[in-house]
């Protein structure tokens, strides 16, 4: 006997429409100051500004620094080319996470707005 549906299945095609929040292409939000425990590179503060300027930092508050700093890192790192593979996943989990791609955006239900 085949398994019965599940409209409320984030997977299932039944479920009704999801409710996405459009991001605004210019949030004019203050970027907040790189952590402090570290050296920052000026390259690595550029990606800092650049990260924070995204419309999907929009989303994120300040508890989410931290997350982005440890991305900074390791983008520091792959560029460098010294990260450990388990960087390059880390890597690539954090950019989902924070909506940087894609994938990350369909799964927290977010759109770029229009200009």
């Amino acid at each position: 006997m085949p398994k019965p549906r599940n409209p409320i299945s984030p997977h299932s095609r039944y479920r009704e429409a999801q409710k996405l929040t459009v991001l605004p292409l210019d949030h004019g939000l203050p970027v907040p100051e790189v952590p402090n425990g570290r050296e920052w590179s000026e390259h690595e503060r550029a990606y800092w500004i650049e990260l924070w300027e995204t419309p999907q930092a929009s989303q994120w508050d300040d508890a989410t620094a931290g997350i982005v700093a440890t991305l900074v890192v390791h983008w520091s790192e792959i560029l460098a080319g010294t990260a450990t593979s388990t960087q390059l996943m880390e890597y690539r989990h954090l950019t989902k996470a924070l909506g940087l791609t894609p994938e990350g955006m369909r799964a927290l239900g977010w759109v770029m707005g229009d200009e």
